[in-house]
């Protein structure tokens, strides 16, 4: 039995997931559907977003903030954060560009999330 606190919305659900037979799940506590398949997924394949930086050289700051676009595998985390610590950018940097794509493989990009411009 796994315990957890949803967190899909506010309401915070405290759900309990029988993962006795991993192929047929047995969740309770869940006030909507989202919380049913969020404690599916995190039982089966935790899955997070990962936040970070990238230097940027020429910038009028030196670092940009960049996510992935969509969460990944939470296996990959750290492996993820290698790949962009080697990323060096040049400025200008503009919010939404794709700073790598399809990162480890996963379809999943790696992007800026604000606009550094270049120093003047």
């Amino acid at each position: 039995m796994r315990e957890l606190i949803c967190i899909c919305c506010p309401l915070g659900c405290h759900i309990k997931v029988d993962d006795s037979d991993i192929h047929h799940l047995k969740v309770t506590g869940n006030t909507c559907l989202r919380g049913d398949k969020y404690a599916r997924d995190e039982v089966t394949c935790p899955k997070r977003v990962v936040t970070s930086i990238c230097e940027v050289d020429g910038g009028e700051i030196e670092v940009v903030s960049c996510k992935t676009k969509e969460a990944i595998d939470k296996k990959l985390i750290f492996p993820a954060l290698e790949e962009i610590k080697k990323v060096k950018l040049t400025a200008p940097v503009h919010e939404g560009d794709i700073l790598i794509a399809n990162i480890l493989g996963t379809g999943v990009d790696i992007v800026a999330t604000k606009t550094v411009e270049r120093r003047k």
